[in-house]
């Protein structure tokens, strides 16, 4: 990379999804952050940022939050100021748990799910969680960097099949470079 280049700054990641069917139990998707030290980029999280969370440094927010998918457009938003997080992190890894009470669930059986990672205007990613129907999480993107270097962007879902309460333990760790 050049000397001009900035890198990404603030990121948006949201997720949408509809209500389920009448007399179904709520389907619940919750979008969680982890960040990485720089010195174990691939151990566990420095902190995990979900739905009952903050980011220490507030650099990592839950705008939106929904247990139901009612609503217009993306139920589900986090805002990630990688500008403003601490050298000492290089990396940060965004997933998506499907709650599993009161019902166990997996991406078949939520309706209509939708996931938008943008810079500004900027589209960097979209998906449908369509390769990923058996999962109950799934990692959906991963923000890396070297030392004090400018932040980069890798796209692609991976599938976790198994506890949620795991999910957060290992999801930086499950797809090493």
């Amino acid at each position: 990379m050049d000397g001009l280049n900035k890198g990404l700054r603030k990121v948006e990641i949201a997720v949408r999804w509809d209500p389920s069917p009448a007399g179904q139990p709520s389907t619940d998707l919750d979008l969680v952050a982890a960040t990485y030290l720089a010195d174990a980029p691939h151990g566990d999280p420095a902190y995990v940022v979900h739905f009952d969370s903050r980011s220490p440094d507030g650099t990592i927010t839950l705008n939106r939050d929904s247990k139901d998918g009612q609503g217009f457009g993306y139920d589900e938003v986090m805002t990630l100021e990688l500008d403003r997080l601490d050298v000492r992190y290089a990396r940060v890894v965004v997933g998506v748990v499907i709650q599993q009470r009161p019902a166990e669930r997996t991406f078949v059986s939520v309706r209509n799910p939708g996931l938008r990672i943008r810079e500004g205007y900027t589209v960097l990613a979209e998906d449908d969680f369509g390769g990923l129907l058996g999962a109950t999480a799934a990692t959906v993107a991963e923000f890396a960097r070297e030392g004090s270097g400018p932040w980069g962007f890798r796209a692609g879902l991976r599938g976790f099949e198994g506890d949620p309460v795991d999910f957060t333990g290992t999801m930086g760790s499950a797809h090493r470079p």
